[in-house]
C-alpha cells in the first residue's frame, strides 16, 4: 500500500485520525509523498494521553475492531498500545538478525510480561528469527541464573544493567553461564558496562532504540556507529519548534510515521532527540542512520526502561497535599543501575508511616520501586524530577 492510499484507508477508519487530518486543513487524497506528510503537525505521548482519555480506548487512531487485535497494551502515561494480529508487528527480526541472533538459539527475555509491550516485542521478533523463549521476566535473579545455565542459554535480551545483575547472580553461586549475543534496550549502553560485558564472554552487546507505540526504531550493527533505520516506518527529525525535518547532522526530535494499515501514529513526535547521518555504514546495510540518542524533549525521564512523567508524579502527589509540603523524585545511577528516591518534606506531626504507606503507593501507581526519604527542606523551585545520572 502506497502512502497515498494509507493515508486515505486510514482516514476512512479512523475518525480520530481524519479529524486530525481535518483540522490541519489536509485532504487525504492530497498527500502522496514524505514531503507533502509534513504538512501535518507533529503530535506526541501527552496528545496521546489527552485524546485517549477523551475517545477511550484509542483516541480514534485504531482503524480495525479492538477484538481484532491480537493484544492491547498499556504503557506509562497511560496510553494504551495495539498489537495487531501481524507475524513481528514490532519489526525486531532485522535488528537481531544484524546482530548475530540466528535459528536455533535460546534466548531469555528478560523484559517484562506485564501490561507493557516490550516482551511481547522481542518474543515476536526472536520467534520471526527462528530462536527458542524463555520468558524470564523481571524478578527471581537465582532461579533464572539456574535456567540460563540448565538450558545453557546463549543469547539474552532485556535491559544491560540486568544482565550485569544475572552474571554476578552466578559467580555468586558458582554457577557457569553461556551467554554470547545480547541486544539491549530502554536503557543506555555506556562503553564502560558493554567492556564490562564483552569481558563476561557476551561478545556482541548491542543496543537497539525504539517506543512502546513504534516498536523498532533504530538498531546497532558490528560497527557501533549510530542506530539503522528499520524497513516499514518514516523515521525523521525534525525542528522541535517548526515540526519540519532538518538537514543530516543537526539535531532534532525523531519523527515517526508508521506505514500500519490498523493504527494511525502518523507523524508522532517521540520526544527524543538524535541527528541523522545518510552515509553508507561500513557494515553494507543499505540507508541512512540515527546518530545515538542526544537528550530529551520536556521533563520526563527514563528510569530502569520505563518514562517517569511529572504529571504521574503530581497526580499522586496530590493525594498527600496536606500531609506532605514539598516532594521531588532523584534519579541516580550505581554500578550500571538505576536507583529512584522520592524526597519529600512532611508537615509537622505527620504519622511516622508515611515513608511506607507512600512507597506502596507509588509502586502500585507508577509502577516503579523506589525509597522515601525524609528531607528537612526542598527549594520551593525543585523540579519534580532530579536526575544526578552519568553515562561515562
Amino acid at each position: 500500500m502506497n502512502l497515498n492510499a494509507l493515508i486515505s484507508h486510514l482516514a476512512q477508519n479512523a475518525p480520530g485520525f481524519a479529524a486530525r487530518l481535518e483540522s490541519a486543513g489536509i485532504k487525504p487524497d492530497s498527500i502522496h509523498t514524505v514531503n507533502d506528510l509534513n504538512a501535518l503537525p507533529v503530535i506526541r505521548k501527552d496528545n496521546l494521553v489527552e485524546l485517549q482519555a477523551a475517545n477511550p480506548p484509542f483516541g480514534g487512531f485504531l482503524a480495525c475492531k479492538p477484538g481484532e487485535l491480537k493484544r492491547i497494551f498499556q504503557s506509562p502515561g497511560p496510553i494504551y498500545d495495539p498489537e495487531a494480529r501481524i507475524p513481528d508487528y514490532w519489526r525486531w527480526k532485522n535488528a537481531l538478525e544484524a546482530n548475530s541472533f540466528a535459528p536455533g538459539d535460546v534466548a531469555m527475555n528478560c523484559f517484562t510480561y506485564h501490561l507493557t509491550p516490550a516482551a511481547a516485542m522481542f518474543e515476536e521478533g526472536l520467534w520471526a528469527v527462528g530462536c527458542a523463549v524463555i520468558p524470564g521476566g523481571i524478578g527471581n535473579q537465582e532461579q533464572q541464573v539456574r535456567v540460563l545455565h540448565d538450558l545453557r542459554v546463549n543469547a539474552y535480551v532485556g535491559l544491560p544493567s540486568y544482565l550485569k545483575a544475572l552474571i554476578e547472580k552466578a559467580e555468586a553461586i558458582n554457577l557457569e553461564l553461556y551467554v554470547e549475543k545480547a541486544f539491549f534496550t530502554a536503557e543506555p549502553l555506556p562503553p564502560s558496562l558493554r567492556a564490562w560485558l564483552n569481558e563476561h564472554g557476551v561478545k556482541t552487546a548491542r543496543q537497539g532504540y525504539g517506543t512502546a507505540e513504534c516498536g523498532n526504531l533504530g538498531f546497532e550493527c558490528s560497527q557501533q556507529n549510530g542506530w539503522h533505520l528499520p524497513e516499514n516506518a518514516i523515521i525523521q527529525v525534525c525542528d522541535i519548534n517548526s515540526g519540519q525535518p532538518l538537514p543530516p547532522g543537526v539535531s532534532g526530535e525523531i519523527v515517526v510515521t508508521l506505514l500500519n494499515e490498523d493504527y494511525a501514529l502518523i507523524r508522532f513526535g517521540t520526544g527524543d532527540l538524535s541527528s541523522y547521518n545518510p552515509e553508507p555504514c561500513a557494515c553494507g546495510l543499505p540507508g541512512g542512520r540515527l546518530m545515538g540518542w542526544q537528550g530529551r524533549i520536556g521533563d520526563a525521564v527514563k528510569v530502569r526502561g520505563m518514562f517517569l512523567h511529572p504529571k504521574q508524579l503530581r497526580d499522586l502527589m496530590s493525594r498527600y497535599s496536606g500531609v506532605i509540603q514539598r516532594w521531588q523524585a532523584v534519579v541516580t545511577r550505581k554500578e550500571h543501575r538505576d536507583f529512584l528516591a522520592l524526597n519529600v518534606v512532611p508537615v509537622s506531626g505527620a504519622d511516622p508511616s508515611l515513608p511506607g504507606d507512600l512507597a506502596k503507593a507509588a509502586h502500585e501507581a507508577l509502577k516503579f520501586q523506589l525509597k522515601v526519604e525524609i528531607v528537612e527542606e526542598l527549594p520551593a523551585d525543585a523540579p519534580p524530577i532530579r536526575d544526578e545520572r552519568t553515562w561515562e
